[in-house]
């Protein structure tokens, strides 16, 4: 109980401090009500404004470009298209392959995106990538000493695997257009059974220096380090279609986004 002296029981009694006291509530009750607002204000706004951003605004193909791999026909254009804030590309028979690639290049990085493939059509997410400016020989792939040769143009940069095979592969670091495979997933089970075949399924990559780290639907996958690139664009990859079960299927992403480091 609070006790109260017989001086300011009486400054309370008196009519002018029982309206000073009147004016003081009006003026306090909405400074804490704004007091409040302001606080939760920063805090939605923290919320919003984490660092996230949309790479993908659901309509339009803004900040993306095409990268043609089909060397027999180097004028032609992937089926990619949009639809339900989804990007699709649909696989047309006898074409090579090709990526949707960024604009813009980035280096340290957290990625998120949902991918679903048709049947067990072969795709991957490229990171730090770019192209041979001319053409290239290198004599390293998937750890034997063997010389390949790469066009002028031709895509090299960290892949993550997307892989429905019964290899199940996905989430693995593979380099196309130089060394090849970097980290498979061969007698890691655990990651093996995190894709989901003909179903969605979320990959997380984050790439922080020489650290890269992957997931599929939550499950650790790549651990690794290496130098070889430390910035480029980021693609979606599109493989060419060379056999009549592979027609009219789809590849699907949505809901890509990256956080910079």
């Amino acid at each position: 109980m609070i006790m109260i002296s017989k001086k300011f029981k009486f400054l309370l009694m008196t009519k002018q401090n029982v309206i000073n006291a009147l004016k003081l509530n009006i003026i306090i009750v909405p400074a804490c009500i704004l007091s409040m607002l302001l606080i939760n204000g920063c805090q939605n706004r923290i919320s919003k404004d984490d660092g996230w951003q949309d790479m993908f605004d659901g309509k339009t193909f803004n900040g993306w470009k095409i990268i043609n791999q089909d060397w027999n026909n180097p004028d032609s254009k992937p089926d990619f298209y949009i639809e339900d804030n989804m990007i699709i590309c649909n696989t047309t028979l006898n074409t090579g392959g090709s990526y949707l690639v960024t604009e813009k290049s980035y280096g340290d990085f957290i990625l998120e995106l949902d991918v679903k493939i048709d049947t067990s059509l072969n795709s991957g997410i490229q990171c730090r990538s770019t192209t041979w400016e001319k053409d290239t020989v290198t004599n390293i792939f998937s750890g034997v000493q063997v010389e390949r040769k790469w066009r002028a143009g031709y895509v090299w940069g960290y892949q993550i695997e997307v892989d429905p095979s019964e290899r199940a592969w996905s989430g693995g670091l593979y380099e196309p257009g130089n060394r090849g495979w970097l980290v498979t997933l061969e007698n890691n089970e655990t990651a093996q059974n995190a894709f989901k075949p003909m179903d969605w399924n979320h990959f997380k990559v984050r790439m922080a220096g020489d650290t890269i780290q992957t997931w599929v639907n939550g499950i650790p996958v790549v651990n690794t380090t290496d130098s070889m690139s430390s910035s480029g664009f980021i693609g979606l990859q599109f493989h060419g279609a060379g056999r009549e079960w592979q027609k009219d299927k789809k590849s699907m992403w949505k809901n890509i986004r990256i956080k910079e480091l």
